[in-house]
């Protein structure tokens, strides 16, 4: 065998944050109030925290979905805050957190993955996700497996 599988990854639980079935996804109807402002999904927070103008951060709030809110902050590369390579894990992991402390259903979805491995399968974003070659950081899937280590553990 010229390469054995990667078992973790064949058995992990995979999610799109896009899809706003699944209690994981990043886009999944359930708002959250976070440093005082209702958000309609985590993608919303973590994209309106992401760019400097004020009026494009509430224009990105104001959108109908989380694929709307990433779309209307994506090319606005130029315009991210000075430190958003830095901050972008604390938010998300804020919002993912608040999700998970105000939503009984999306604490019980987590706790169900048990010690899997979860995996964000976006083939275009190596950061959050996999990526196509399987190489990506999947940082959105570690954080949730964070969390969910936090709270079997009472923390």
């Amino acid at each position: 065998m010229l390469f054995p599988p990667d078992l973790d990854l064949e058995n992990a639980i995979k999610f799109s944050r896009f899809d706003t079935d699944n209690p994981l996804s990043t886009c999944s109807e359930h708002p959250i109030l976070l440093e005082g402002e209702n958000w309609l999904t985590c993608e919303h927070y973590v994209q309106a925290k992401s760019v400097r103008s004020k009026s494009l951060a509430e224009r990105i709030n104001k959108t109908l979905t989380g694929r709307e809110a990433h779309d209307l902050a994506k090319p606005w590369y130029r315009w991210k805050v000075a430190n958003w390579k830095k901050i972008r894990l604390v938010l998300m992991t804020r919002a993912l957190y608040t999700k998970v402390q105000m939503y009984d259903e999306v604490r019980e979805a987590l706790l169900a993955t048990e010690d899997s491995h979860i995996i964000e399968t976006s083939q275009y974003d190596y950061y959050w996700g996999i990526g196509r070659d399987l190489r990506g950081e999947n940082q959105l899937g570690k954080i949730w497996m964070d969390i969910r280590l936090k709270i079997n553990h009472g923390f």
